[in-house]
């Protein structure tokens, strides 16, 4: 058996542990086993909160928006599109797969290459003074495989996968 569910939630910072607690219930319901799903909870919140920060299309509507900061996300209008994003989650028998989605800018060109699967070339992370910059990272280290990429003209994705461990007597595994 497997499952799957899709939230679309607004870009605002208590998006985030919704979405996280939303995880946590389904998983704990289908019966994985509990490191697996704080592995992908925090995952998850690190991706929600990329979103939430940077999700949004911040050119005004074709419109120029005089005497306000283009960048501020609390002047766009809710329910446009570019104030939501999307978190779909799949459990299919040992592999759960998340993908959170946004109508951002998208990353820059050399994001959108990286995934966790090995490379040649080391692995660039923020400073250790930076104040950010670690949530990519942090998301490539919980999940088994990761995909960072764009949607021309629509926003960005983060996608990632990890095998699943469960507990013994299982709903979702029972069926």
């Amino acid at each position: 058996m497997s499952i799957w569910w899709s939230l679309h939630l607004r870009r605002e910072a208590a998006s985030v542990p919704l979405a996280r607690r939303f995880l946590l219930g389904a998983m704990e319901t289908a019966g994985v086993d509990p490191d697996i799903s704080f592995d992908l909870s925090v995952a998850l919140g690190e991706a929600c909160a990329n979103a939430v920060e940077h999700g949004g299309d911040h050119r005004g509507q074709g419109e120029q928006r005089v005497g306000r900061d283009p960048w501020d996300v609390w002047d766009e209008l809710p329910g446009t599109a570019s104030g939501e994003y999307r978190v779909t989650a799949y459990l299919d028998g040992e592999k759960c797969r998340i993908e959170v989605t946004d109508s951002g800018p998208g990353f820059p060109a050399r994001r959108t290459l990286r995934t966790s699967t090995p490379q040649h070339e080391p692995q660039q992370y923020p400073p250790l003074g930076a104040e950010n910059g670690r949530g990519l990272c942090l998301i490539e280290q919980l999940a088994d495989h990761v995909h960072f990429g764009n949607r021309p003209g629509r926003g960005a994705v983060v996608s990632f996968d990890k095998i699943l461990k469960w507990r013994k007597g299982a709903l979702l595994m029972a069926s």
